[in-house]
């Protein structure tokens, strides 16, 4: 049975826990604008530590976070951003997009591979603590195969999620090997730099389109399904863009969270509407320049 790693430090386990329960309070009650003395009680802190704490983490203060997760956000950043995927495919990797600040390398799998269903390939996987909730990071050699999250706290779900996709494949928990990868895909150590970071996609050929035009969404921005569908060159094909998007199997690394309607709603994310609007949120934080993080 998968279980968070004994071997993650418990004190970053419990400072994660605390910030996770506290972004899901402020999700689920943003409209109520809780205060800093009632988020720093879910989170069992006190006021002066989870300040500090949340603003370390998220670059912003819990108030400004909260102002991020509101609709009119959503619909300013969409209305600002509206060429932004269109730039980013013309300046590819020179450009500011997700796959040059992470530097993520992208291997697609060849036909006969993506028929094999992962036969041959041994696939390391761990569950890591994230502020967004239980993490599942899978890897073969040849890079990143998985990262989801988990909804059950020992990750069966995810487990069972991740097997289906790959039932062929001989599956190693190795946390250890996994942890770097969860530690860049959510800053843990405040840095994106270090090596590329090498993923292995495994679709149909519209799938990668997809998940490739995904990559060049700057971090802290957001597109409509209508923008992906037309900076792949399928303008009328919202509806198989948006299926595409909803089977990226790599989430946060490949960011189908920054894809909402042309109406600035913010929905159908696989892991929750509330997860995909703390994401966004913690995204913005952290585009934001230091003068106004501060404010």
């Amino acid at each position: 049975m998968p279980c968070l790693n004994p071997a993650e430090d418990p004190v970053d386990a419990r400072r994660h826990r605390a910030i996770a329960a506290a972004i899901r309070h402020l999700v689920d009650h943003w409209q109520d604008q809780p205060g800093l003395d009632e988020l720093a009680a879910v989170a069992g802190m006190s006021p002066f530590h989870f300040q500090r704490l949340f603003t370390q983490w998220a670059g912003i203060s819990p108030k400004r976070f909260l102002q991020f997760l509101t609709l009119d956000n959503a619909k300013r950043l969409l209305a600002e951003n509206q060429s932004v995927l269109d730039v980013a495919l013309d300046v590819g990797l020179s450009g500011p997009s997700r796959l040059h600040d992470l530097f993520v390398a992208c291997e697609a799998m060849t036909p006969g591979e993506y028929k094999a269903l992962g036969g041959g390939l041994t696939i390391r996987w761990g569950l890591h603590p994230t502020p967004f909730g239980p993490s599942l990071v899978a890897a073969t050699e040849r890079g990143v195969c998985w990262l989801s999250f988990a909804e059950e706290e020992d990750g069966r779900d995810a487990l069972a999620e991740m097997a289906a996709a790959w039932p062929a494949a001989r599956l190693v928990e190795d946390a250890d090997a996994t942890r770097p990868v969860a530690a860049r895909a959510f800053r843990w150590d405040g840095s994106a730099g270090g090596e590329p970071l090498r993923l292995l996609m495994k679709g149909t050929n519209f799938q990668i389109k997809v998940w490739e035009a995904l990559l060049r969404i700057p971090s802290g921005a957001v597109v409509s399904y209508e923008d992906v569908a037309r900076a792949i060159g399928q303008p009328t094909a919202m509806r198989a863009v948006g299926a595409a998007v909803g089977r990226n199997p790599v989430c946060v690394l490949i960011p189908c969270h920054r894809v909402i309607q042309k109406s600035g709603i913010i929905h159908n994310y696989r892991y929750g509407i509330p997860r995909k609007r703390a994401l966004l949120a913690w995204e913005q934080g952290h585009a934001l320049p230091e003068d106004e993080a501060a404010a």
